[in-house]
């Protein structure tokens, strides 16, 4: 009999989805992406949207080719990750009785900033643990509640992204204790829905079901599936949820070591014993999300990352694509000084990821060049993160020896060295570049029973960390970055 050693994950980002094959040596045998984008609302207008059967429909192709690739008799299981927070309401069937709201959608913003009127934020906060961003799925509740009713009232099941994929995957209804920590209705104490939040949100506990552990056992791969995906019918699936956990977990990271989980969003964490969330954290916008292993919590801040270069590339590159146009990017803002040039950007364009924000580009000349531009925007972020850094420090009552990096930002040189400058803490990446999927597949071996524990899976990873150190830049990017405070002050 062939040893069963190989992980299925499909991996939904908001940029790309993928299927990755992956074995327990952490080596990907098969990797398929193709490019993720949100849809416009056809029941509200200018609202965005998740179309899950576009989305499970470029899974299964990739997936399709991922199996062609490799010797499926190998596969031990499979499971899902994706960003967190977005889901939505079905019948008894698995129907959508409405689309997936993408934390993207502008609608939820005027309900964050009136929570009161339900549950005064602070007590919501230190409950919850999660800062107040607008895209939290509590605000998606109260605007079913306030616009949509009927769409509560037919509800058999409420599912996050990763359990509708899984329930097409095996039909199974289950929810996941990763992504139920990020929806600012968890307890994070008892690792599951607040019993006292959903009362204040007239919400029926029944609908969100049991909340179960990543690497629980989610069913089998049903015919249709197999079909459409090549994955072989009866394939154990094992519950996995938010990227940013598994990203944490996948990265080798121990306890008070801080992990820059650098893609769409910049999400800084470090995973801890304990946690605090009270008025003195909210105002440092720290926000704790449950780790993927119980008694553990990840506490750390967000802000969009790439998902702001991506459109400054759009705009100011658009004659090149891929790889190219990153490389001739970077190629321009290395021939500039710290500083930029003295063209800024404020942190506006990122702090809380809303298309209705309106960021600020200062000291731009008839001189200025699109190399300047870009390098003040991944100055700007280094910035972001060096505050963020200091906030965990303190909350933490810790000092980071160095910052694991890891996620599609950290591929980026230049942005590694402003780090690091900026920072004056040395930036460790590893050799395993794709942690989402590392992480979710420990799970799956732990699962399966390929591994004792998610622990024990990991400890046969090979992470070979390179160490990236401050340079002589640094001096000059301390009074920079005190500039950057006083103009966020302002």
């Amino acid at each position: 009999m062939k040893e069963k050693d190989i992980a299925i994950v499909l991996d939904c980002g908001a940029t790309n989805v993928r299927v990755i094959a992956i074995n327990i040596k952490g080596e990907i045998l098969s990797s398929h992406s193709m490019p993720n984008e949100t849809d416009e609302d056809p029941e509200h207008e200018g609202g965005r949207i998740w179309d899950l059967d576009k989305l499970w429909g470029k899974l299964c192709k990739a997936s399709t080719l991922v199996t062609n690739e490799i010797d499926t008799d190998r596969i031990v299981g499979v499971t899902v990750t994706t960003f967190g927070v977005d889901g939505t309401f079905v019948d008894e069937h698995g129907g959508l009785l409405y689309p997936v709201i993408s934390w993207q959608c502008g609608r939820t913003a005027p309900i964050m900033d009136n929570i009161d009127q339900y549950i005064p934020l602070e007590e919501l906060y230190e409950i919850s643990g999660v800062f107040p961003y607008a895209f939290n799925t509590i605000n998606k509740m109260i605007w079913f509640k306030e616009n949509r009713s009927e769409v509560l009232d037919k509800a058999y099941s409420y599912l996050f992204i990763p359990s509708l994929l899984i329930s097409k995957l095996t039909g199974a209804f289950k929810n996941e204790a990763t992504m139920v920590g990020t929806s600012m209705m968890a307890d994070l104490n008892t690792r599951n829905f607040s019993e006292g939040l959903l009362d204040s949100l007239g919400l029926d506990e029944k609908v969100f079901g049991e909340v179960e552990e990543p690497g629980s056992a989610a069913g089998k791969v049903l015919p249709l599936a197999s079909v459409l995906t090549g994955i072989p019918e009866g394939t154990p699936a094992f519950l996995a949820g938010h990227d940013t956990q598994f990203a944490i977990f996948g990265s080798g990271a121990e306890l008070n070591q801080p992990v820059l989980s650098s893609g769409t969003w910049e999400i800084l964490m470090t995973r801890s014993k304990s946690f605090s969330a009270t008025a003195a954290e909210l105002k440092k916008n720290l926000t704790t999300e449950l780790d993927a292993l119980s008694g553990v919590y990840n506490i750390g801040q967000n802000w969009l990352g790439s998902g702001v270069l991506e459109w400054f590339a759009k705009y100011f590159y658009p004659e090149l694509k891929g790889d190219e146009r990153y490389t001739e990017m970077i190629k321009d803002a290395e021939l500039e000084l710290p500083g930029a040039g003295g063209v800024s950007v404020d942190s506006a364009f990122y702090d809380d990821g809303s298309s209705v924000n309106a960021g600020t580009i200062k000291g731009l000349t008839l001189a200025s060049n699109r190399g300047q531009l870009y390098r003040a925007f991944l100055e700007s972020l280094a910035f972001r993160l060096r505050e963020g850094l200091e906030a965990l420090e303190a909350a933490g009552s810790f000092e980071a020896e160095r910052i694991i990096c890891v996620g599609g930002g950290s591929k980026n040189k230049l942005w590694n060295q402003l780090r690091a400058d900026i920072c004056n803490t040395p930036i460790q990446l590893i050799d395993q570049k794709e942690t989402t999927v590392l992480g979710a597949a420990m799970f799956v071996f732990s699962g399966a029973g390929v591994f004792d524990s998610p622990e024990e899976a990991r400890n046969h990873i090979s992470y070979n960390p390179q160490l990236i150190y401050p340079s002589g830049n640094r001096a000059v990017y301390d009074q920079l970055y005190l500039n950057y405070l006083e103009s966020k002050r302002n």
